[in-house]
């Protein structure tokens, strides 16, 4: 789903993203609600940022990057922790394009994310390759996303991949083992 966010595009630079964990639900300018296989999904966009909800089995996630007032947590280039019963892993990094190359994979990405069944992307008006793309899976007992938040004026996209399953609970130890 491709949408036109109505609102200004104030999150201007890269550097200034944020994550952080378990924060409540923000207000967003579009939603994609998913139903992967048991697992509840929400896809939010937040401006340039995003915040993705997860619930299964009465248990909880919820990842939010976004540029948050107050907020002194940088964008970390890789976390894996236990989040209750989860097992999480999220992974950023920042590419640095030149105009021309960074107009043509602003157009790949949002071609990608436009056609795909789990897929949320907003452009803001005026600026046709500001935009916060996201796309989800599930894969076993895993679900799985990737973002993408573009910065024209400073030719920077922020990538981000999450994972998150189920922690082994009395896991049996195999005689192999």
């Amino acid at each position: 789903m491709l949408t036109t966010l109505q609102t200004a595009y104030t999150d201007t630079r890269a550097a200034d993203l944020a994550w952080t964990l378990g924060k409540e639900a923000l207000p967003a300018l579009a939603v994609l609600d998913l139903r992967l296989a048991g697992t509840t999904l929400q896809m939010r966009l937040l401006g340039a940022s995003h915040q993705v909800l997860l619930e299964e089995g009465g248990a909880t996630c919820s990842e939010t990057v976004a540029c948050l007032p107050g907020s002194r947590t940088p964008l970390p280039l890789g976390v894996a922790k236990r989040v209750g019963g989860w097992e999480y892993a999220f992974a950023a990094h920042v590419e640095t394009l030149s105009h021309g190359s960074f107009a043509r994979r602003a157009q790949e990405l949002l071609a990608l994310v436009a056609d795909h069944p789990h897929g949320l992307a907003g452009t803001f008006p005026g600026s046709p390759h500001a935009f916060t793309a996201m796309v989800a899976q599930r894969h076993e007992d895993r679900v799985r996303w990737r973002t993408w938040h573009a910065y024209p004026q400073e030719g920077q996209l922020v990538v981000t991949r999450t994972s998150v399953g189920f922690a082994p609970r009395n896991r049996r130890r195999q005689p192999s083992e």
